[in-house]
């Protein structure tokens, strides 16, 4: 059951700008991996030492710097001094619990956005913030975890033809959200054949089980909704933004990015019918489980009632009873009780009762 926490009590009387890590993950060592490329060259490299940041600030070439793990605030801190980023931004990677937006600034625009993937054995979504920091040239991406979701264009990168050499960084951030926004598609598709497997029980044999997946099917789906829902603001900011460091080739590929995130909305939208549906076919299936029940019980105390008459007026007490001192009494009785217990379930089989 997913467990909703605000880490605000962190920061809390803090002057703004102070950098506060508020998550939960921490990586025994911070990752800070660096490519360097253009249409001719491509170059890839770790850091280990924090002066190296500063000669990637004004080359010719594309620079990506991947930060994996924030919980290092001196070495955040220093990456946003090298780079000239403001501090309430530098506040804001470190607040992993910020809602997705958009910042435009006149030399950088730093975007915020969820990193959603669903655990194998627990079936539950998990949220990652991702913050980006597009530069003229450069491109800075934070995020929490050593995640290999970007391996893919790590792998597009090295080859000569790709079409990122041949673009600037705007195209590259492009790049990156594309990746988010596809493996949103992924999770959505894990999360359909769930809500299946639910449907499926649900009308063959519902349990108390089954309305407790339901529940945790829902609060996902809410989950989702309220972390992919404010990506169509940024999108729709990226394609009507007038920086210079977007272009209008690229503000192209960010109006399909756009469409994809409202098609993904609309999946959410979906999802969570099905699911406020499936609370009400639980209800329904339970109910009538509970009619048919009481059905068979009012069948069968329907069948004795005639016998508990008959009985109670052979067990009454009198004196001269005729049938009482006739040799087959007892059993003539009990094939009356028989015959009358046959011809009512005919009855009710006749009537469609059973």
């Amino acid at each position: 059951m997913r467990k909703i926490s605000v880490k605000a009590a962190k920061k809390a009387g803090q002057p703004p700008g102070t950098l506060t890590y508020t998550g939960r993950s921490r990586l025994d060592k911070i990752k800070i991996t660096v490519i360097e490329y253009n249409e001719d060259q491509y170059q890839e490299r770790t850091l280990e030492e924090v002066e190296e940041y500063e000669k990637f600030k004004d080359k010719d070439t594309v620079t990506w710097i991947n930060v994996d793990g924030v919980h290092d605030i001196d070495t955040v801190e220093q990456i946003g001094k090298y780079f000239d980023i403001h501090p309430m931004l530098m506040e804001d990677i470190v607040n992993v619990h910020q809602r997705s937006k958009i910042d435009s600034f006149e030399e950088s625009v730093f975007i915020v956005i969820k990193m959603i993937s669903l655990e194998n054995k627990s079936s539950q979504v998990e949220k990652e913030q991702l913050s980006l920091i597009l530069g003229t040239n450069f491109v800075i991406s934070f995020h929490e975890k050593t995640d290999d979701i970007f391996n893919p264009i790590r792998e597009r990168i090295k080859k000569e033809s790709c079409a990122i050499r041949k673009m600037g960084a705007d195209y590259l951030a492009y790049t990156l959200v594309d990746v988010v926004v596809d493996n949103y598609f992924i999770v959505l598709e894990k999360i359909g054949d769930l809500i299946e497997e639910v449907e499926t029980e649900l009308i063959t044999d519902p349990t108390p089980q089954t309305m407790r997946a339901i529940h945790d099917l829902k609060k996902e789906v809410l989950f989702l909704r309220n972390s992919i829902w404010p990506l169509r603001e940024i999108y729709s900011k990226l394609v009507r933004t007038e920086s210079k460091l977007v272009h209008l080739s690229t503000a192209i590929y960010f109006r399909d990015l756009h469409e994809h995130t409202i098609e993904v909305i609309e999946i959410i939208e979906t999802y969570r019918d099905i699911i406020y549906g499936m609370t009400d076919i639980y209800i329904s299936s339970v109910s009538n489980k509970m009619n048919e029940v009481m059905k068979v019980l009012t069948i069968i105390a329907t069948i004795f009632i005639p016998l508990t008459l008959i009985s109670g007026i052979y067990g009454m007490n009198f004196a001269y009873m005729p049938e009482l001192q006739w040799r087959y009494g007892y059993p003539g009785i009990m094939l009356v009780m028989l015959l009358i217990s046959v011809f009512m379930l005919a009855y009710f089989k006749r009537r469609k009762w059973l």
